[in-house]
């Protein structure tokens, strides 16, 4: 089971506990990452902060406060099933031209690869940050979400024509 790191909701939230003190993956990523133990093996292909907020409509000034926390960490705990794999896994572990597949903890197969310009690319998106480490944890970035079909429709706007 994930432990949710304590946060203080409200106006004067205090990120710092929830997130560390790395800029660097976003409020999110941050978020996201603290749910894993550093001490195993855990390879996370973490949206970036943009594709949280394209893909998943999570804004950190509007999903972080009042009632609106726990449904973010939901969200996010979501994803981390889907994009985490239990394993270190390296970008140089990785061929050019060769595919690999591995589940995630939730059971959705990712598909891992480099395309022709070496780039490391899974379940057809490509990564913008490769390699960071996290005590044992290996984080690499990505433009985009996995997330099975379901959990997509889930996150989907509605659009019923009232915009």
């Amino acid at each position: 089971m994930f432990k949710v790191p304590d946060i203080v909701t409200g106006n004067n939230m205090n990120l710092l506990k929830a997130s560390g003190n790395d800029n660097s993956i976003g409020t999110f990523g941050n978020i996201m990452i603290n749910m894993l133990p550093e001490d195993l093996a855990f390879t996370v292909f973490l949206p970036s902060e943009t594709a949280f907020e394209r893909d998943l409509r999570l804004n950190k000034s509007t999903s972080l406060v009042g009632g609106k926390t726990s449904d973010t960490y939901a969200v996010i705990s979501r994803v981390l099933g889907f994009s985490t794999v239990p394993r270190a896994l390296d970008s140089s572990m990785v061929l050019a031209g060769k595919e690999v597949s591995y589940d995630s903890l939730s059971g959705l197969e990712l598909f891992v690869s480099k395309d022709v310009g070496g780039v490391l690319v899974v379940n057809g998106v490509k990564l913008e940050r490769v390699d960071i480490r996290r005590g044992k944890l290996v984080v690499h970035v990505i433009d985009g979400v996995i997330m099975d079909a379901e959990f997509e429709q889930s996150v989907q706007p509605d659009f019923d024509g009232d915009e």
